[in-house]
Parts: structure tokens; C-alpha cells; sequence
């Protein structure tokens, strides 16, 4: 169990981290730089050395959402393979569920930011997608029979289904309408990581969902 949450706190104070040199690099570019960086800029960019405190936390931010990212990847991959080896799902803390919270970080790409910081915080839109886990950790150490196995792979089609409607939609509307490169930019980044959030949350509990009215039917 120690290394259980041994293994998540790192991210979890990576994340925290991040968040604030965010922030402590806005308020010093807003105090002893004019806001280059935060204001939105009329003219094109070029360097200068009080922008490197903004600079560097952005880059902090994108390496955190990308290693973020392979993390969970590679914890996927990881968790197939000992539930195809032991044939029972894992065991799980429903209150890793709370890690959605971090999802709302990506509201603060919604605040009045250069291009250069606009894109960053709608990664996080992508942690809804933890929520999953309060469902998931219902269903720990579970027999994976036939039946679950089929259910598992319901709950996938749906979800993907859901998924790849709604990007379907977005690649439609982002022809028809005329707006930016930036406005559109930014708006196929926040549909984009709030999709790929929802259906990962979507995995989780229709499984659980199926799980209980398979359950309720016997």
C-alpha cells in the first residue's frame, strides 16, 4: 500500500509544483516586466531577459503534461498486462477519483494570456478523466469471466463511440465557422482534451454501470 501512494505522490506534487511557478511567474511578469507575457501583445515577439522567469515555467508546464501523459500511458500498459496474467482487476483506492480535480486547471487557459501561455493549462482538462477512478476502485480485484471481459469492451465501444462523434463534429464545425488560427487553435485543444477526458471517465462507469445491472439481472 506504501508504494501505492509513494507512486502517485510524485505526480501529485509535480503537478502541485507546476501550478505554482505558474503562478509565481505571472506575478513577476505583471510586477517587473509590464505583463509581456501575460497581457496579450499587439506586435510580434522578440526576447528579452525578464521574460525567462515566464518562459521557463511554461516550459516546466508543458514537459509536466507530457511526462504526465507517458505516465499514464505506460501505467495502462502496465495494468493490462497483470490483469491478463492474474485474470482480476486491480486494486484500486476510489478516492484516486478526487485526482479529477486537477481538471479544472484548465480553466486558468481561459484567462486573458498571450499566445505564448494560452495553450498549456487546457491540457489539464484531460485529469477529468480520473474521476473514472471512483468507479474503478468499486471494482477491484474483480473476476474478469466472459461476462466482464464483454462488458469491458461495451463500455470501450460506447465510450469511443462517444469520443469519436464529438470529434467528428468539432473537425465539421471547424470548417464552417471563421474565426482565428488562434481562436481555432484553442478551441480544438480544449474540445480535444475534454473529449479525451470524458471518454475515459465514459470507460469506467458504463462498466461499472453494465457490471451492476448484469449483477442485479442474476
Amino acid at each position: 500500500m506504501k508504494n501505492k501512494k509513494s507512486r502517485w505522490l510524485v505526480p501529485l506534487l509535480s503537478i502541485g509544483v507546476c501550478v505554482l511557478v505558474s503562478l509565481l511567474a505571472a506575478w513577476s511578469d505583471l510586477t517587473y516586466n509590464s505583463g509581456r507575457l501575460v497581457y496579450p501583445m499587439d506586435s510580434s515577439y522578440s526576447f528579452q531577459p525578464s521574460d525567462i522567469p515566464m518562459l521557463l515555467a511554461l516550459t516546466l508546464d508543458a514537459f509536466c503534461a507530457l511526462t504526465l501523459l507517458t505516465l499514464i500511458l505506460r501505467e495502462a500498459i502496465f495494468r493490462r498486462r497483470r490483469e491478463a496474467e492474474r485474470r482480476r482487476t486491480r486494486q484500486l483506492n476510489p478516492r484516486l477519483g478526487f485526482l479529477g480535480l486537477f481538471g479544472f486547471c484548465g480553466f486558468l487557459g481561459f484567462l486573458p494570456i498571450s499566445e505564448l501561455s494560452t495553450y498549456t493549462p487546457f491540457v489539464f482538462f484531460l485529469f477529468f478523466g480520473f474521476f473514472g477512478f471512483f468507479y474503478e476502485g468499486r471494482m477491484s480485484n474483480t473476476l474478469m469471466d466472459e461476462r466482464f471481459q464483454e462488458n469491458v469492451r461495451r463500455a470501450k465501444l460506447d465510450a469511443y463511440k462517444l469520443g469519436i462523434g464529438v470529434v467528428h463534429l468539432l473537425v465539421i464545425a471547424n470548417g464552417l465557422i471563421d474565426c482565428s488560427p488562434e481562436l481555432r487553435a484553442s478551441v480544438m485543444l480544449v474540445v480535444l482534451s475534454l473529449t479525451m477526458g470524458l471518454v475515459l471517465f465514459l470507460q469506467e462507469y458504463l462498466l461499472y454501470r453494465y457490471d451492476q445491472q448484469d449483477a442485479e439481472g442474476v
